[in-house]
């Protein structure tokens, strides 16, 4: 019934969504002109002198570039009770999300940036019908696995993980249809919160299943250990979509086809604590679609020039393809020239859709190289295809001054869950499709800066081990896929 009734309404999302597409650049500039008005009597805005700030020339020349750490004396001031600190009143909620340099950081959402995060969502799973006209989804169970839904208090801000925050957000209609119940997800210890998920939802009509794909292998694991099941359709033959966001899943593409039986039709989604930023509006273009009319005024930065004194900043209408650019937002909630740290590269720009491809603090670069990401991940699935193989996890670190002498090289430290038959002839083609990504690294691997890359296997398991060391096993938590140094790689290798 879910699904005939609401059938209409997706046509109408759908219809709302390539509106937006088509108006992207005008609706970013009348959302760049409706913060600043809103916001000009705040703290933020009288000390960045909003009343003054006519374009977007103007307003590149008085908000400043600047991630948590920047934010973090305005933040403090919200925390502590004030109101129109850097949006007007106080937010409803606190996203809490782990950082590095800062500790904890409490990112605002407030009753006007709600509905991007929700909203968004909510658009995407209903432009998917409208595309496919698959909904039976809608009449079946579902399961979105996530962090605990419940909430601390922060001088009368109620404070959580942003997905537990979502959790709260789910219509009536909808919660009769999710799973797992709200006591199991409040369950903080992964391994025990995972099998009470299989113990409800291993009899279910489960037609829709959500999470980051590692945990998603996990789960789809554990189930058919327990069910005896071969795959994840013969126990669930009604799933119909898988959706997913916060890593690539073509490194994790395989796996878990292979433990569903089949391809499951999929929406990839880009959320973050700051903003729900785009979706895959399309089963059949590439990239996902900006959410360009959301309450978020997007800049872009070329990744290159970040941490540049005063390096080019751009407005939606000033992208071009191909070019990595660091993303920064300025949203409804508060948010000012905010660096999420993410970098993207735009595949289409009629409708304006990207790719996210890796993290700025991300990156090897011991030796100018500046290795990103998606370059990693492109390659290894170049040389695993070619050589059969199926990786579990992966990362990358530089071995500046290995321990056996001689050239330094970049380590790839790789779980497997099926092996490659000739190691030595796997490297070698993993370094050429590298070689063939990365022009800089080309230059140190010809001029012997560097030499090939060397493939460490580790054990079953060590990536979920050192998650769980570092308490992040499950919910929204990921391995970045490369870094600067060594802290991930030695503690892999152990």
């Amino acid at each position: 019934m879910k699904s005939y009734l609401l059938k209409p309404y997706a046509h109408f999302v759908r219809r709302q969504v390539r509106s937006v597409a088509e108006r992207a650049v005008l609706a970013q500039q009348e959302i760049m002109g409706d913060l600043v008005r809103t916001a000009r009597d705040t703290a933020f805005g009288k000390d960045h002198d909003f009343k003054s700030i006519k374009n977007y020339a103007d307003f590149k020349a008085r908000v400043p570039i600047g991630d948590y750490e920047h934010f973090k004396p305005y933040a403090d001031r919200i925390k502590d009770g004030e109101k129109n600190v850097s949006w007007v009143g106080r937010p409803k909620y606190f996203a809490k999300t782990s950082g590095t340099t800062s500790g904890v950081k409490y990112i605002p959402l407030t009753r006007e940036s709600i509905p991007n995060h929700f909203g968004t969502a909510r658009n995407a799973l209903f432009n998917y019908i409208a595309e496919t006209g698959k909904s039976k989804w809608l009449d079946g169970k579902m399961i979105f696995l996530s962090g605990s839904p419940e909430m601390d208090d922060t001088n009368g801000v109620l404070t959580g993980r942003l997905s537990g925050i979502v959790n709260h957000q789910v219509p009536a209609w909808l919660r009769t249809n999710q799973l797992p119940s709200y006591e199991t997800n409040c369950i903080e210890d992964w391994e025990t919160k995972l099998d009470r998920i299989v113990d409800e939802t291993i009899n279910a009509d489960m037609r829709l299943i959500s999470g980051i794909p590692p945990w998603v292998q996990m789960y789809y694991e554990r189930l058919l250990q327990r069910s005896g099941k071969s795959t994840i359709l013969e126990l669930f033959p009604n799933l119909e979509m898988f959706v997913y966001g916060g890593v690539n899943f073509e490194p994790y593409r395989d796996a878990l086809e292979e433990l569903v039986g089949g391809r499951i039709p999929s929406v990839e989604t880009y959320p973050s604590s700051e903003g729900f930023i785009a979706f895959q509006d399309s089963q059949h273009e590439k990239g996902l679609l900006l959410n360009a009319d959301s309450g978020i005024f997007f800049e872009f930065v070329p990744a290159g020039e970040i941490f540049d004194e005063n390096p080019t900043r751009l407005s939606l209408g000033q992208v071009e393809i191909g070019v990595n650019y660091a993303i920064l937002l300025n949203t409804n909630a508060g948010l000012w020239g905010y660096n999420i740290g993410d970098t993207v590269q735009f595949v289409s720009l009629a409708p304006y859709r990207l790719l996210v491809t890796g993290r700025i603090k991300h990156f090897i670069s011991a030796f100018g190289e500046h290795v990103i990401g998606k370059e990693v991940e492109l390659a290894m699935a170049e040389a695993a295809a070619k050589h059969n193989v199926r990786v579990t996890e992966f990362t990358v670190a530089p071995q500046v001054a290995p321990p056996e002498g001689g050239t330094p090289y970049h380590e790839w430290l790789v779980e497997y869950d099926r092996p490659p038959a000739n190691a030595a002839a796997f490297a070698e083609d993993l370094d050429a499709a590298m070689v063939k990504q990365n022009i800089y690294y080309q230059d140190l691997i010809k001029g012997a800066v560097l030499k090939s890359l060397v493939v460490t296997p580790t054990k079953a398991g060590a990536f979920r081990d050192y998650m769980k060391d570092q308490g992040k096993l499950g919910g929204q938590n990921k391995v970045p896929r490369l870094s600067n140094d060594r802290k991930i790689a030695d503690k892999l290798r152990r």
